[in-house]
């Protein structure tokens, strides 16, 4: 029982001289960095500065002479568009997908031509490296697109969009050889 009641006691010592040396520190050694923090304080602050001038509104009076309207749809609808039953412009869903149609037309390039046993062909270029052989009748795009002409500097291609009305359109687009 001594010898607990002689570790309680030399804890309790340690302990009061441990808070003693803190509070002595505290005191003598911290001071000038207090004098410091209380003169920043006393600084005055630098001004504020004010709101950016706002513009005033400018009104834009729409003249149409010769522009277009801009309530009216720019793609005019044809006897091949629109929902009505008479519309036979669909795209072959059902057929089985090429390889470049996984591609927009956009990230497919033509790099050359070639002509082979009368047969002529486009050399595609596709935006990860692959080059592609292809020639009229294959389907490249993302908007059902055929090859309908290859000649030396473009591939020529029709692809069906929807006219937005539950209709189909037919828009020409073309590959133009690029170095």
């Amino acid at each position: 029982m001594d010898s607990v009641k002689q570790v309680n006691i030399t804890s309790k010592i340690l302990i009061v001289g441990f808070v003693l040396t803190l509070m002595a520190c505290s005191s003598s050694e911290f001071e000038d960095l207090q004098q410091y923090i209380k003169e920043v304080k006393s600084r005055p602050g630098a001004p504020i500065a004010g709101l950016p001038e706002a513009k005033p509104y400018e009104r834009f009076l729409y003249q149409d002479g010769d522009l277009r309207d801009p309530f009216k749809p720019t793609i005019k609808a044809t006897a091949k568009a629109g929902p009505s039953g008479a519309n036979q412009l669909r795209p072959n869903i059902g057929r089985d997908s090429e390889a470049l149609e996984s591609f927009p037309l956009d990230a497919l390039r033509m790099v050359g031509s070639l002509k082979q046993d009368n047969q002529k062909w486009g050399i595609v270029k596709t935006t990860d490296g692959f080059i592609y052989r292809v020639k009229r009748g294959n389907h490249v795009g993302k908007n059902f697109g055929k090859i309908t002409q290859i000649t030396d500097s473009e591939i020529k291609i029709t692809e069906i969009i929807s006219d937005g009305m539950g209709g189909w359109l037919e828009r020409q687009a073309a590959l133009k050889i690029s170095e």
